[in-house]
């Protein structure tokens, strides 16, 4: 017998693995670790929500089996929620399906859509199940530039000639993990007329859609005429409501795609637990105030940690959307790699980051920092990184100096 089944083979060590094991390690020293390495919201879910569960629950019939494409209520919800936010009218019932957050919803489409040999295109760096979903089915993927610029839209002309078989699908990502690199309508314009001409299908995570700080108010790649013809886009409850582990996303657009998925779903799942649905309804049909509150919470924490970092002589783009700063290792340490810097912070500083490589070659040289703490630890956090670098011979600033003051 082989050491390992085919698909296992075809995935890599887990690259977060060592920083998780050094993280858990620090813990057990009884050491104080500010977690900024994973993309988990640390506010409570809104009481409205959460109220909706506790009313549900207490009803026996809830505890029924449910509906594995999402309660009929859930998905008008879901559609009365697109036609607000974006201009989008979608059919509840062809173009909507329920999933068990947006990773599920990737990784079923990836095994509904794809033949072993295939070829997909996906950024990189990103998010690992973008790429990973395909591989698993039996894809190989061909990486593109990340940012949503011309070098994208060359890089994919330059696929479609010259990779055999020609690529059958496109994976997006805006507001991006880990990159929080946007995208406006121009460009999702391009990308439709793009695939509509190759015939290749677009998968857009937008499951960031709605934490963003700037002018720019992430779109939908379905607000573009002519999408539904080659565009399924992912939605997530997660982030915009902190309900990260109800596991409640969607799926809407393109019908055939929508039908693939909710067919492979059928075998595999009866669907979340009906009253984290009933719940789900509240949050998308519900007052609506709590998101611009998880917004300003989000820019408030941006604010404090890049201008900390900054101070600590650290510069790091602000991002414009997302929960996480994409940030370029600091040049006396670039000779370590993500990973071995991570360890190292984690080790002198006590702060704990995700290592670019994780998220795709092309992410080597850069840690993903997450908004997910509050502004006292991530102060607490910012101090430690600036002693941190003095520590190994960067120059204090006036900034520094000035913070330590205050």
């Amino acid at each position: 017998m082989t050491d390992e089944f085919h698909r296992i083979r075809r995935l890599p060590p887990y690259v977060f693995a060592e920083v998780n094991k050094a993280k858990a390690a620090a813990r057990h020293r009884g050491a104080d670790i500010i977690d900024l390495g994973m993309g988990n919201p640390d506010s409570p879910t809104p009481p409205h929500i959460v109220q909706k569960l506790v009313e549900t629950v207490a009803d026996p019939r809830s505890h029924r089996y449910s509906v594995s494409k999402g309660i009929p209520g859930l998905r008008r919800a879901l559609a009365g929620y697109y036609a607000r936010r974006f201009g989008v009218h979608l059919n509840p019932e062809t173009e909507v399906v329920a999933t068990l957050g947006s990773k599920e919803g990737l990784a079923n489409l990836s095994a509904a859509i794809t033949s072993p040999g295939d070829t997909i295109l996906v950024p990189n760096p990103s998010y690992p199940i973008h790429q990973f979903g395909f591989i698993i089915a039996g894809a190989s993927v061909r990486s593109i530039p990340a940012r949503p610029d011309e070098d994208m839209l060359r890089a994919l002309d330059r696929a479609v000639r010259h990779s055999v078989p020609k690529p059958t699908a496109l994976i997006v990502n805006f507001p991006s993990n880990p990159t929080a690199y946007l995208a406006d309508l121009d460009f999702y314009r391009e990308l439709v007329a793009f695939a509509r001409r190759e015939e290749i299908w677009i998968l857009s995570d937008l499951a960031y859609a709605e934490i963003y700080f700037g002018d720019l108010v992430p779109p939908s790649i379905l607000e573009v005429p002519g999408a539904k013809e080659v565009a399924v886009e992912f939605t997530s409850l997660s982030k915009t409501y902190s309900m990260a582990g109800w596991r409640m996303g969607f799926a809407a657009g393109n019908p055939r795609l929508i039908n693939a998925l909710t067919r492979i779903k059928s075998y595999l799942d009866y669907g979340a637990f009906t009253p984290i649905q009933v719940a789900s309804v509240a949050a998308l049909n519900g007052p609506q105030d709590c998101v611009e509150q998880m917004r300003t919470l989000y820019r408030e924490r941006r604010d404090v940690l890049i201008r900390g970092l900054s101070a600590a002589g650290w510069d790091v783009p602000s991002p414009e959307g997302s929960m996480f700063a994409w940030a370029p290792i600091p040049d006396r340490f670039a000779h370590l790699g993500s990973v071995e810097f991570s360890k190292l912070l984690l080790r002198e500083a006590g702060v704990a980051v995700a290592p670019g490589l994780g998220f795709g070659e092309h992410g080597e040289g850069f840690v993903r920092i997450g908004l997910v703490e509050n502004t006292q630890r991530l102060r607490q956090a910012t101090r430690a990184i600036r002693s941190f670098l003095l520590s190994h011979g960067a120059p204090a600033t006036a900034a520094a100096v000035q913070l330590e003051r205050v």
